[in-house]
């Protein structure tokens, strides 16, 4: 063999057993990844099953399989209370889904596509609804949109205006659901508006089409995945809150599964089983609907990210840019201003009742009283302090699973794709209340001590909200166009063989050039969560 042979064929030899080394660690890491899963997932959901199948009570009988049968589902699939739950929980998931979508995409478009003046601030103000949990902005709205003693209304007969509101009606409910989750639609839509290549859009204009026809023939079909998928992960989310309904459709006598499905767990003795087979039928519901996004999706292409570099048209509104910036910051007083002058007011004021507006204005009536009663109490602040841990624990590791997960799935190929992604998915439809259920199951008896700890919590909440963040890369991972990243490999590949290219050359005489192309059973594991709703349920001092 001579020197130029050996030389060419040093890197064929070393690409082969890479190539090996490749598929060997593509099985080894698909197999981690749905070990893993299957210990978040696959197996806290097949204990949920379990619990479904039986009548016995896990926190009292342990770990076991006792009289398999399915009464329970028999049970609740003939329940008239479990067909009006569902109902309302379709009509105002339904309703606050389609609400979001106008407000998220409007909100949109006016941030990234017009020139609307102080669009940055607007845009980071837009996320703040994110970081209210859901049972916070219900208390929050509560206070403003109680027909009796609501500020907005106390507000209005003190303007002499006859009009009143009612949030406590499935009318509220799909507002709330709607105001509350439209950032959702926001950030899908807008990284996707950011991110697309205007060249269509422009040869639209060139080609006399209208503004209007161009926006709902070409953008709005372009970041179709976007869109679909932030009405999904918003539908969804309003699916599994338990939050808002409880403190807006209890008082009007409006059940959905989740305030149901708390009811069968806070009966005596708990109706665990019952509340475990309601979970498996939203976790159907779930199922259906994201195999609807996969057709609606299947065979169509959504790149809107390459190779070529683009700037993002943006469009020039003249005046209109001032009612544009009118609309957005009636949207932020709305969704952020109201709410926490409510909250301030509620945690500040002696007793919520508010008779008329000369009491709201009225400072004896204010004091520090709930504040004391919170930093004298050590339960909430363990629970304060457990809420941090356990948060900053699931944000970190949860951000860690979500982006391999989807970088597996969208970028390599790695057998049991496919599976991974499913089983990814199935926690997403599962109120966070019965996923606590399900870990209990699963864990209390296992030995290990893991039951009645914050570390049950951490594993929960990273089940629970890891679709949440794997969707949002999804979404970004499916703008990409793979040239950029190919482009990256070769270039990366061919510094790696250049010395063997340079060798083969210098053998041959001549020089070469290769061209780069997210149930706590002890106080101690108590989340803030917690103490929040047991002081609405009749404490006081929850806005404190």
């Amino acid at each position: 063999m001579t020197a130029e042979a050996a030389a060419l064929a040093a890197p064929a030899a070393k690409t082969k057993r890479a190539s090996q080394l490749g598929a060997v660690a593509g099985y080894v890491w698909s197999g981690a990844l749905l070990a893993l899963l299957g210990l978040l997932v696959l197996y806290p959901v097949a204990m949920l099953l379990l619990g479904a199948l039986t009548n016995t009570n896990p926190v009292v009988d342990g770990f076991g399989v006792f009289d398999l049968s399915l009464a329970n589902f028999l049970t609740v699939l003939g329940n008239p209370n479990v067909h009006l739950a569902l109902a309302n929980s379709l009509i105002a998931c339904t309703g606050g889904t389609a609400l979001a979508v106008i407000i998220g995409l409007t909100f949109s478009w006016i941030v990234v596509r017009t020139n609307t003046p102080c669009r940055g601030f607007v845009a980071a103000a837009s996320l703040i609804p994110l970081f209210v949990p859901p049972l916070v902005a219900g208390v929050a709205w509560s206070i403003l949109g109680s027909p009796k003693s609501g500020l907005i209304n106390t507000m209005m007969g003190w303007a002499g205006l006859p009009w009143r509101i009612d949030l406590y009606s499935m009318a509220g409910l799909i507002l709330v659901f709607g105001m509350y989750y439209a950032p959702y639609i926001y950030m899908f839509t807008a990284s996707a508006l950011r991110n697309m290549d205007p060249s269509l859009e422009e040869a639209a204009e060139i080609a006399g089409v209208n503004p209007a026809r161009t926006l709902f023939t070409i953008t709005f079909p372009l970041i179709a995945p976007a869109i679909i998928s932030g009405m999904l992960l918003s539908f969804i989310v309003m699916l599994g809150i338990y939050g808002i309904p409880a403190v807006l459709g209890a008082p009007g006598d409006i059940p959905v599964l989740t305030t149901y499905i708390f009811k069968l767990t806070n009966w005596s003795p708990p109706l665990y089983s019952t509340a475990a087979a309601v979970a498996i039928i939203l976790m159907a519901v779930t199922g259906a609907l994201v195999l609807l996004q996969q057709r609606v999706l299947a065979g169509r292409s959504f790149t809107t990210v390459a190779g070529k570099a683009f700037r993002p048209r943006v469009i020039e509104l003249g005046a209109w840019r001032w009612f544009t910036l009118s609309l957005a910051l009636l949207y932020l007083f709305t969704v952020v201003v109201l709410p926490t002058l409510a909250l301030i007011v509620a945690a500040f004021r002696r007793f919520l009742f508010i008779p008329d507006a000369a009491s709201l204005f009225d400072m004896r009536h204010y004091s520090l009283v709930h504040f004391d009663a919170v930093f004298d109490n050590p339960l909430t602040m363990r629970s304060i302090w457990n809420t941090m841990e356990v948060g900053l624990t699931t944000a970190v590791v949860g951000g860690v699973i979500a982006f391999a997960i989807g970088y597996t799935v969208h970028r390599s190929s790695a057998p049991a794709r496919r599976a991974i992604d499913l089983v990814a998915t199935l926690p997403v439809a599962i109120p966070g209340l019965v996923i606590g259920v399900a870990y209990l199951w699963a864990w209390i008896g296992l030995p290990g001590g893991l039951y009645g700890t914050i570390w049950i919590l951490t594993l929960a909440f990273i089940a629970r909200f890891m679709r949440h963040t794997r969707k949002s890369l999804s979404t970004s991972f499916l703008q990409i166009h793979r040239e950029l990243e190919e482009a990256a490999w070769i270039w990366q590949g061919s510094r790696r063989h250049h010395s063997y290219y340079r060798a083969a050359a210098r053998a041959a005489g001549h020089r070469r050039r290769h061209d780069a192309a997210v149930h706590p059973g002890d106080p101690r594991a108590r989340l803030i969560a917690v103490s929040l709703h047991q002081r609405h349920n009749g404490h006081g001092g929850a806005s404190a």
